[in-house]
């Protein structure tokens, strides 16, 4: 193991013993979990910004809110009356 390997691993530990709240006794899960971390990172190829900022996708708009369509028109004031035609 090199030396820059072993201190990145032993400085994400120690990240990961103190997001997880320092616990006792958990020190080889952290130092596994460090090693995948570090090892995993290091077999990916980071991307540059620029080919990531291209592959993301546009973020949708958010449609409106859908409106109650109008009441249909009620009928007209004369036929509706009950006085109308007699009288």
């Amino acid at each position: 193991m090199t030396d820059d390997r072993q201190d990145r691993i032993r400085r994400r530990a120690h990240e990961i013993w103190e997001q997880a709240g320092r616990p006792e006794g958990a020190h080889q899960e952290h130092w596994e979990k460090a090693t995948a971390e570090v090892d995993g990172a290091a077999a990916k190829p980071k991307k540059s910004a620029k080919k990531a900022d291209a592959k993301a996708k546009p973020a949708k708009a958010a449609k409106p809110p859908k409106t109650a369509k109008p009441a249909k028109a009620a009928k007209s004031l004369k036929s509706a009356s009950p006085t109308s035609g007699k009288g």
